[in-house]
């Protein structure tokens, strides 16, 4: 793409990983595509293998420039935190071995920077990732995670333009 950058957003799972793709001009944003990564109902091993060769193929089709995945929050089940971890693991390494950096967000700050608080419900965050990107229909769950990931990072982590966040923290959903 010339003079603007495409970014690839990632929300990884091991059963679903979604992903979306959007250009950015300037502060325009164009959709690309998104979609859903299901894998299939096999091993562990098997699982973050379709992961990481369907990124891979997504990475080579559309050729991303740069790309934010969602972080891991920590939640009851240590397991479910660990599978999940190895998800992401699987598509952060498609991303690298395709020399693309990659940003993390946390789920907080991709809400906040998408629908403007941290705590929205997966069907806000569905409802404002079409409106922002004119979209004719609601993406589904996974792919607007991802989209909205994309769109996080391609307004500065935060929606704050071209401020820089390097050195700060966020904390209630602000940066300090």
């Amino acid at each position: 793409m010339k003079g603007g950058t495409r970014i690839l957003g990632i929300d990884p799972g091991l059963q679903v990983t979604g992903f979306g793709i959007l250009d950015k001009m300037g502060q325009r944003l164009d959709y690309v595509t998104s979609g859903c990564i299901r894998t299939p109902h096999v091993a562990l091993p098997g699982r973050l293998k379709a992961i990481l060769e369907s990124l891979s193929q997504v990475i080579g089709e559309y050729q991303p420039q740069q790309v934010a995945v969602e972080e891991v929050f920590v939640n009851a089940n240590p397991r479910s935190t660990l599978l999940l971890g190895q998800a992401r693991g699987a598509a952060i390494c498609a991303c690298v071995t395709h020399g693309l950096p990659v940003a993390e967000y946390t789920a907080l700050q991709v809400k906040q920077a998408v629908v403007g608080n941290g705590h929205a419900r997966k069907e806000q965050v569905q409802e404002m990732v079409k409106r922002l990107l004119c979209l004719p229909s609601l993406p589904s769950a996974d792919a607007a995670d991802a989209l909205a990931c994309a769109i996080c990072h391609a307004h500065g982590g935060m929606g704050l333009g071209r401020l820089a966040t390097a050195g700060y923290r966020v904390r209630r959903g602000r940066l300090t």
